[in-house]
Protein backbone atom coordinates (compact mmCIF):
# COMPACT_ATOMS: atom_id res chain seq x y z
CA UNK A 1 0.00 0.00 0.00
CA UNK A 2 1.97 2.38 -1.34
CA UNK A 3 0.00 5.74 -1.35
CA UNK A 4 1.14 8.66 -2.40
CA UNK A 5 1.50 11.57 0.48
CA UNK A 6 -0.61 14.47 -2.19
CA UNK A 7 -2.56 13.36 -4.55
CA UNK A 8 -6.14 13.50 -5.64
CA UNK A 9 -8.70 11.08 -4.08
CA UNK A 10 -12.37 11.15 -5.67
CA UNK A 11 -13.90 9.97 -2.14
CA UNK A 12 -12.26 12.74 -0.29
CA UNK A 13 -14.00 15.56 -3.51
CA UNK A 14 -17.55 13.81 -3.08
CA UNK A 15 -17.26 13.84 0.72
CA UNK A 16 -15.78 17.40 0.70
CA UNK A 17 -18.92 18.25 -1.72
CA UNK A 18 -21.74 16.62 0.35
CA UNK A 19 -21.10 18.36 3.92
CA UNK A 20 -20.99 22.04 1.55
CA UNK A 21 -24.45 20.75 0.27
CA UNK A 22 -25.34 20.15 3.59
CA UNK A 23 -23.89 22.82 5.50
CA UNK A 24 -26.08 25.21 2.75
CA UNK A 25 -28.83 23.58 3.60
CA UNK A 26 -28.90 23.91 7.09
CA UNK A 27 -27.70 27.50 6.83
CA UNK A 28 -30.79 28.34 4.41
CA UNK A 29 -33.37 26.61 6.57
CA UNK A 30 -32.32 27.89 9.55
CA UNK A 31 -30.11 31.09 9.63
CA UNK A 32 -30.27 32.63 6.04
CA UNK A 33 -34.01 34.63 6.71
CA UNK A 34 -32.26 35.57 10.47
CA UNK A 35 -28.92 36.38 9.20
CA UNK A 36 -31.09 38.62 6.26
CA UNK A 37 -33.20 40.35 9.12
CA UNK A 38 -30.00 41.42 11.12
CA UNK A 39 -28.08 42.52 7.84
CA UNK A 40 -31.81 44.65 6.83
CA UNK A 41 -31.62 46.09 10.80
CA UNK A 42 -27.81 47.32 10.02
CA UNK A 43 -28.42 48.39 6.37
CA UNK A 44 -31.57 50.44 7.59
CA UNK A 45 -28.97 51.45 10.78
CA UNK A 46 -26.46 52.92 8.24
CA UNK A 47 -29.40 54.69 6.31
CA UNK A 48 -30.19 56.15 9.82
CA UNK A 49 -27.01 57.38 10.53
CA UNK A 50 -26.31 58.40 6.62
CA UNK A 51 -29.07 60.80 7.13
CA UNK A 52 -28.76 61.88 10.97
CA UNK A 53 -25.26 62.92 9.77
CA UNK A 54 -26.62 64.71 6.59
CA UNK A 55 -29.14 66.61 8.88
CA UNK A 56 -26.26 67.28 11.37
CA UNK A 57 -24.28 68.88 8.32
CA UNK A 58 -27.32 70.80 6.98
CA UNK A 59 -28.00 72.05 10.74
CA UNK A 60 -24.18 73.06 10.98
CA UNK A 61 -24.02 74.86 7.67
CA UNK A 62 -27.40 76.88 9.00
CA UNK A 63 -25.63 78.08 12.15
CA UNK A 64 -22.12 79.12 10.27
CA UNK A 65 -24.71 80.88 8.19
CA UNK A 66 -26.50 82.39 11.54
CA UNK A 67 -23.08 82.73 13.05
CA UNK A 68 -21.47 84.57 10.08
CA UNK A 69 -24.65 86.87 9.58
CA UNK A 70 -24.44 87.24 13.46
CA UNK A 71 -20.47 87.97 13.15
CA UNK A 72 -21.11 90.98 10.58
CA UNK A 73 -23.82 92.37 12.60
CA UNK A 74 -21.46 92.38 15.12
CA UNK A 75 -19.14 94.14 13.43
CA UNK A 76 -21.31 96.96 12.22
CA UNK A 77 -22.57 97.08 15.78
CA UNK A 78 -18.80 97.48 16.77
CA UNK A 79 -17.90 99.84 13.70
CA UNK A 80 -21.04 102.31 15.04
CA UNK A 81 -19.89 101.81 18.73
CA UNK A 82 -16.51 103.04 17.87
CA UNK A 83 -17.71 106.07 15.46
CA UNK A 84 -20.44 107.08 18.66
CA UNK A 85 -17.51 107.13 20.89
CA UNK A 86 -15.17 109.06 18.78
CA UNK A 87 -17.95 111.57 17.91
CA UNK A 88 -18.47 111.80 21.73
CA UNK A 89 -14.86 112.13 22.52
CA UNK A 90 -14.49 114.89 20.17
CA UNK A 91 -17.50 116.80 21.83
CA UNK A 92 -15.77 116.13 24.84
CA UNK A 93 -12.49 117.11 23.66
CA UNK A 94 -13.75 120.66 22.44
CA UNK A 95 -15.55 120.95 25.98
CA UNK A 96 -12.79 120.75 27.68
CA UNK A 97 -10.79 122.83 25.89
CA UNK A 98 -13.82 125.58 25.57
CA UNK A 99 -13.53 125.30 29.26
CA UNK A 100 -9.78 125.71 29.39
CA UNK A 101 -9.89 128.73 27.77
CA UNK A 102 -12.48 130.38 29.31
CA UNK A 103 -10.81 129.94 32.90
CA UNK A 104 -7.47 131.02 31.08
CA UNK A 105 -9.04 133.86 29.87
CA UNK A 106 -11.13 134.45 33.54
CA UNK A 107 -7.38 133.88 35.01
CA UNK A 108 -5.72 136.75 32.55
CA UNK A 109 -9.05 139.21 33.32
CA UNK A 110 -8.56 138.71 37.04
CA UNK A 111 -4.87 139.29 36.88
CA UNK A 112 -5.16 142.28 34.23
CA UNK A 113 -7.54 144.07 37.17
CA UNK A 114 -4.74 142.72 39.99
CA UNK A 115 -2.19 144.65 38.17
CA UNK A 116 -4.35 147.82 37.67
CA UNK A 117 -5.44 147.69 41.56
CA UNK A 118 -1.73 147.19 42.63
CA UNK A 119 -1.13 150.21 40.20
CA UNK A 120 -3.55 152.56 42.24
CA UNK A 121 -2.24 151.37 44.95
CA UNK A 122 1.04 152.32 44.18
CA UNK A 123 0.35 155.07 42.21
CA UNK A 124 -1.97 156.12 45.48
CA UNK A 125 1.30 155.65 47.81
CA UNK A 126 3.92 157.33 45.75
CA UNK A 127 1.03 160.57 46.01
CA UNK A 128 1.21 160.22 49.87
CA UNK A 129 5.01 160.02 50.06
CA UNK A 130 5.18 162.74 47.36
CA UNK A 131 2.19 164.84 50.20
CA UNK A 132 4.37 164.20 53.10
CA UNK A 133 7.43 165.93 51.47
CA UNK A 134 5.97 168.56 49.97
CA UNK A 135 4.49 168.98 53.63
CA UNK A 136 7.84 168.32 55.22
CA UNK A 137 9.14 171.11 52.65
CA UNK A 138 6.77 173.58 53.39
CA UNK A 139 7.06 173.00 56.88
CA UNK A 140 10.77 173.49 56.57
CA UNK A 141 10.37 176.29 54.16
CA UNK A 142 8.25 177.86 56.75
CA UNK A 143 10.91 177.61 59.62
CA UNK A 144 13.34 179.37 57.72
CA UNK A 145 13.64 182.33 55.57
CA UNK A 146 14.74 180.90 52.21
CA UNK A 147 17.10 182.26 50.08
CA UNK A 148 17.61 181.56 46.21
CA UNK A 149 20.44 179.05 47.11
CA UNK A 150 18.63 177.04 50.01
CA UNK A 151 15.25 177.21 47.72
CA UNK A 152 17.45 175.48 44.76
CA UNK A 153 18.73 173.28 47.47
CA UNK A 154 15.57 172.58 48.71
CA UNK A 155 14.33 171.28 45.12
CA UNK A 156 17.74 169.37 44.44
CA UNK A 157 16.85 167.56 47.77
CA UNK A 158 13.40 166.85 47.04
CA UNK A 159 13.79 165.43 43.84
CA UNK A 160 16.43 163.56 44.89
CA UNK A 161 13.83 161.97 47.40
CA UNK A 162 11.08 161.25 44.75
Amino acid sequence: MNSPIVGINLTTIIGTFINTLVLLFLYWKFLHSKVMVILEKRKELISADLNSAEQAKLSAEEKEKQYNNLLAGSQEEADRIVTAATVRATQKEREIISGANEEAARILSKADENIELEKKRVVNEIKNQISELVILTASAVAEKEISEKDNSELIDSFLVKI
